[in-house]
This record gives structure tokens, C-alpha cells and sequence, in this order.
């Protein structure tokens, strides 16, 4: 059973089919990381889209499992799909990852994706591949003194559209794969026109601020209930307007 028919259940549905499950798949970003050493659970995306989906319909519980570990690539965490992905046997598992795979092999990267998103299809889950964010483009003066080589490694690769083509190839190889992708990257290029990116990183170089985690929230929310009937005219998608960006 899909998530946008799972949210609609009743007492009857709920006792058959249980609650809603979702597995966040990823790295620093969903493992909650903002500044150095600081994480934050509450304002971090997948709890914003529970939240979400919470206000569009309370009765159906949805549980959130964080598999998330910061500094990791999508190669190094295919062994733990089994253990901490697919044993809970999730209804949606959201797939993103790219921070840290830039600094591998493109080959590694999708290879490893296709492996990700072919375990999860074959497990009956939904799968959704979420972009992240930019990096930054610049060393910014306040980067921390440990931080600021890897920041000018980072700028190098954003500047030079290293990032770009992962991004891209990826999107490329969801969609091959008959994976729904929710394309948070292309919002945060769009906004790169009028805002300074690097400003909107905890750590300058790859930790959004936790109010851009609503960008991540809002899209995946309208991916996920794109065609839904459950979709009411009253719910708000705020998407990143209306925040302190800077």
C-alpha cells in the first residue's frame, strides 16, 4: 500500500496495515548536522515533513527512522542497508546523498545509487532520490580555521560544476531507475541567483542552516502528494518564502 493511501486509513486500515514508516537515507544532512559538532533533530527535514503530513491528517501515526550518519558517501553505506533501511520495512525510504560522494569517483557514486534504489524497489518500498543542497562558493571569513581548506576544495568544486555534473548524473540515473526525484538542488541553484549561498551553510561548506531544512521539507511533501487526494486547497506550501534566509 502507497503512503498517500496508507494516510487515509481508518481503524480498520490502521489494525490491518500498522502506521506509516519512512526511512531518511542520507548523510550530515539528514543525520541532523548544522554548525560543527551541533545536531539538531527537531528542525531537521524528515521531522518538518512528519510534521507536515501530520497537519494535513494526525490520525495515522508516522514514524520516522533517521539513517543518516554525517561524513558518509552512498558507497560506504551499502552495506548497512539491510540493518538499518530495510529491517524496518519502510513504506517510503528518501534517498540523498552527493555532499561527500563528490570527492569520489563519479563511477561509485551512481553505481552505488542504482544499488540503493534497485535494494528498496525490490523490498516494496517507495523510493524518493532528494537532491541536497549546494556547496559553497567561496571561503567565507568566518569559516572555522580546521574547515577552511576543505572549504577552498569544496568552492573549487562547486565554481568548477563538479557538483553540478554529479547532481545532474544522478537525476539522471533516479529516473532510469523509475525513481521519483525531488529536485532540492535545482531550487537551491535558482536561489543562488539572489542570495549568497555560502551564508546559508551553518559550517560554510555543506550544512544548510536549519530554516532552509523547510525547503527540503516543502518539496518533498508536494512530491509525495503531487496526485494525492488527501491534498486540500487550505494546506500552506511555504517552500523557503517567509524565512530568514540570512
Amino acid at each position: 500500500m502507497k503512503l498517500t493511501e496508507k494516510i487515509n486509513m481508518d481503524y480498520n486500515g490502521l489494525v490491518e496495515n500498522g502506521p506509516i514508516t519512512i526511512v531518511a537515507f542520507g548523510d550530515s544532512i539528514t543525520h541532523g548536522a548544522l554548525a560543527t559538532d551541533e545536531f539538531n533533530y527537531e528542525t531537521v527535514y524528515w521531522n518538518l515533513l512528519k510534521q507536515k503530513i501530520l497537519s494535513v491528517r494526525n490520525y495515522v501515526p508516522i514514524n520516522v527512522i533517521n539513517a543518516g550518519i554525517g561524513g558518509i558517501t552512498a558507497k560506504r553505506s551499502l552495506g548497512r542497508i539491510e540493518s538499518q533501511v530495510l529491517c524496518h520495512h519502510p513504506d517510503l525510504v528518501i534517498v540523498c546523498f552527493g555532499l561527500n560522494d563528490v570527492n569520489g569517483s563519479l563511477e561509485d557514486y551512481l553505481s552505488s545509487l542504482k544499488t540503493i534504489f534497485m535494494r528498496c524497489k525490490e523490498n516494496g518500498a517507495e523510493v524518493i532520490f532528494m537532491t541536497p543542497n549546494m556547496l559553497n562558493t567561496y571561503v567565507a571569513e568566518d569559516t572555522e580555521e580546521p574547515l577552511r581548506n576543505y572549504a577552498c576544495v569544496t568552492a573549487k568544486m562547486q565554481n568548477e560544476g563538479k557538483m553540478d555534473l554529479y547532481i545532474e548524473s544522478a537525476v539522471r540515473t533516479a529516473i532510469d531507475c523509475g525513481i521519483k526525484v525531488c529536485d532540492c538542488y535545482s531550487k537551491w541553484k535558482e536561489l543562488s541567483k539572489t542570495e549568497d549561498i555560502t551564508m546559508l551553510l551553518t559550517n560554510r561548506i555543506n550544512h544548510p542552516k536549519a530554516q532552509m531544512h523547510h525547503l527540503f521539507a516543502d518539496m518533498l511533501f508536494d512530491t509525495i502528494f503531487e496526485d494525492a487526494d488527501v491534498i486540500s486547497n487550505s494546506v500552506d506550501s511555504a517552500m523557503y518564502n517567509g524565512y530568514n534566509l540570512i
